[in-house]
């Protein structure tokens, strides 16, 4: 079977991004309709949520009627081409209910496992961001133009985005984890949408990001975004045993997560006596 070419990949995933951030934006122009619950009663879908996933599944299909996709409002799906859509349709829906510019259609393919070209294109806004392979690298872009990471600066003066799980009990230990972090660094942002927040990291807006709750679709072509612009990122198990991303540009990302750690925000590791 012929590989993939990433690049139109990229191409695809654009096209209907651009697509569903049309709908989501004319679902927002009529009004808001909160559709379900999930994890917690906050944690919300919006019948925009659905329709524009169910939007991007199709148009992809249309062209791509074999391959696999993840989605956050609907089911899994198994391919035969190697190629897999993980898609967040509406990342930041509580900014989206709230009128509030930050929230983005997140589109990323994989190939055999890997992400090889993604897509968040903030809704509210029209901006887009992509990560996309140029002579065989990967390049990461907004509105067509090449991104790059912040320069080097010390711990203290480093903005960090963050957010906070919809479980009650893991946010607690969230902001107790964030009251030790802060006066280590110049402060925090809490902004909404985890794929946004990485493409500021990605662009200079941000110096580094971290929090626990993240799933596969909220960072997956944000992710590739800030590594393509010259960052880091890894998962971990959070203070709250969910899924915790650290993302900081590649010259601070050691003393970052060592900051992390020290905070609290990071599960202790257990290590098992010699001969068990």
């Amino acid at each position: 079977m012929t590989r993939p070419d990433p690049a139109e990949l990229a191409d695809l995933a654009l096209d209907t991004a651009r697509l569903a951030a049309e709908l989501v934006r004319g679902r927002r122009a009529a009004g808001v309709t909160v559709a379900d619950t999930k994890s917690s009663d906050v944690d919300i879908v919006t019948e925009a949520d659905r329709a524009a996933e169910t939007l991007i599944r199709d148009t992809i299909r249309a062209r791509r009627p074999d391959d696999a996709f993840l989605g956050e409002e609907g089911d899994d799906e198994a391919g035969t081409t190697g190629v897999r859509w993980v898609i967040d349709p509406i990342d930041g829906t509580v900014n989206f209910l709230y009128g509030l510019p930050q929230y983005a259609v997140s589109i990323a393919a994989e190939v055999d496992g890997e992400v090889v070209a993604g897509v968040v294109l903030n809704a509210a806004t029209g901006v887009e961001y992509v990560a996309r392979e140029e002579d065989g690298r990967v390049v990461a872009r907004r509105d067509g133009r090449p991104l790059a990471v912040r320069g080097e600066a010390p711990l203290s003066h480093r903005l960090v985005g963050t957010g906070f799980s919809y479980d009650r009990r893991v946010r607690v230990l969230q902001s107790e984890a964030v009251t030790r972090l802060l006066p280590h660094i110049r402060d925090v942002r809490r902004l909404g949408s985890c794929a946004l927040d990485l493409c500021a990291v990605a662009e200079g807006q941000l110096d580094a990001y971290v929090e626990e709750g993240v799933n596969l679709w909220d960072h997956a072509a944000a992710g590739l975004i800030a590594r393509a612009a010259g960052a880091r990122t890894e998962t971990a198990t959070g203070i709250g045993g969910m899924t915790l991303l650290l993302c900081a540009p590649g010259h601070g990302f050691e003393d970052f997560r060592e900051a992390v750690v020290e905070a609290g925000f990071m599960a202790p590791v257990t290590i098992a006596p010699e001969g068990e």
